[in-house]
């Protein structure tokens, strides 16, 4: 039987990494695949540059478009990432029957729909193992692992960036802006590190979970999406002095009104194991109706992680070269008919509950007075941390943790409590889950 001749677009980390993953186990993977598996053509911008990987037997390429209209090309990867030129790329190959591996979070998270459409209709595969969470087989567990379950709510760890500032702060007692230098030097943080820090990159990965869990469109511009450049030392200090850890966490759940999808930075209890999950590394929590909670852990990101994903998509492909499409497994998890374009709601009216942090003047009633608001609008307190002033200031910092309450609810609540004479500047507010 002849090789299944692939296309690669990007031989960066990841496109490296793919190849020397499919050189090196060539053998096995033509055993689990049934056809010898060949990367016939590459491109990159420069094929000149020396390269980790080996690229003897390649026929290189700077024009990618070269790839997708080679007639001889069976599946093409695309890993150079972006929108354009890869949006158009990933079109044109389905316009001209090749199944596609991609790992493009923001590609499919943005335009997926629109691309899934396109394969449908073409009859053609489109596999995107690698687009969340780097070498965890996440949507595999959820879309085939968990097929019997309802999927009640999933948790994730899906930024190594992000895990790792907060890992640092809260080890070593450093502050954001430091740590922050110290990722970009290591090359876990991009020179713009804003899509990592400020949680965009982690909505990507969000958006396609959530899909692939409840059957419903792919929605980027519906997530809520608050990234990490508030938290403080201090913040990560006193979390962890009340038994917490904070992580910047995706979170998605069924609601009895529709769909929760959101990032933030939100205290975890430490006897969670997700709340133990340290450094660049990735984790997500799914919680489903029979098997209860699962926990897949590892490598979110780097060259061979990212690899064993992608080549584990070709593979995935491979096997399904002859087969109905009509009897494949669906791109999103359910049946394309089966799609439900279930509200998502806006964070006013997601409950959860809350950390506080306030700067309170040092005097009789101020803790009266606070509480009293908070009683007004039906929120109750789970526990209070009181500190001793800086030296030489007379304000004292005040930590409320409280239990659940619709976000519009404390909405009114910090504005009423920053409307007092007492409390000085604004409250800060950190979103809490038990993930119990």
């Amino acid at each position: 039987m002849k090789p299944v001749n692939i296309g690669l677009l990007g031989l960066g980390t990841v496109g490296g990494g793919t190849v020397s993953v499919l050189k090196r186990n060539a053998s096995e993977i033509t055993r689990r695949g049934g056809r010898e598996i060949k990367i016939s053509a590459a491109s990159a911008r420069d094929i000149s540059r020396a390269r980790l990987c080996n690229t003897q037997g390649i026929r290189l390429t700077t024009d990618s478009f070269d790839i997708v209209n080679d007639p001889d090309i069976d599946i093409v990867v695309e890993l150079i990432g972006g929108l354009s030129p890869a949006k158009e790329l990933v079109l044109a190959a389905l316009e001209n029957g090749k199944h596609v591996v991609t790992a493009n979070k923001a590609l499919i998270a943005l335009h997926g729909n629109e691309i899934f459409a396109k394969a449908r209709e073409k009859g053609l595969m489109v596999a995107f193992e690698a687009a969340v969470a780097g070498g965890i087989p996440i949507i595999k567990a959820i879309r085939e692992g968990l097929a019997g379950n309802t999927v009640e709510w999933l948790a994730g760890i899906i930024n190594g960036t992000c895990n790792f500032i907060l890992t640092e702060m809260r080890d070593k007692g450093r502050d954001f802006a430091d740590v922050l230098s110290e990722a970009q030097a290591l090359g876990y943080a991009e020179a713009d590190p804003t899509f990592d820090v400020e949680g965009i990159d982690a909505a990507h990965k969000l958006t396609i979970l959530a899909s692939i869990a409840f059957g419903i469109p792919l929605q980027f511009d519906k997530v809520y999406v608050e990234g990490i450049t508030g938290i403080t030392a201090m913040d990560v200090n006193y979390a962890e002095a009340l038994g917490y850890r904070i992580k910047l966490l995706g979170i998605a759940r069924r609601a009895g009104n529709g769909i929760e999808l959101r990032i933030h930075p939100t205290l975890i209890p430490e006897r969670r194991l997700i709340a133990n999950v340290d450094g660049v590394m990735n984790a997500v929590l799914v919680k489903g109706d029979a098997v209860g909670p699962t926990l897949y852990y590892g490598a979110g990101a780097g060259a061979e992680p990212t690899a064993s994903s992608v080549v584990a998509d070709i593979i995935d492909v491979v096997r399904t070269l002859t087969s109905d499409p009509e009897n494949r497994v669906p791109h999103l998890a359910f049946q394309p008919g089966a799609i439900a374009d279930m509200p998502i709601l806006p964070i006013s009216e997601v409950e959860t509950a809350y950390y506080l942090r306030l700067s309170a003047s040092d005097q009789p009633g101020v803790l009266a007075d606070v509480t009293r608001i908070l009683a007004d609008l039906g929120i109750s307190i789970e526990a209070i941390l009181q500190k001793e002033p800086p030296p030489g200031e007379s304000q004292l910092p005040v930590i409320l943790l409280t239990h659940k309450v619709r976000e519009h609810d404390m909405d009114q609540a910090i504005a009423r409590i920053e409307a007092l004479p007492t409390i000085g500047g604004s409250v800060k507010r950190i979103r809490m889950e038990t993930l119990g």
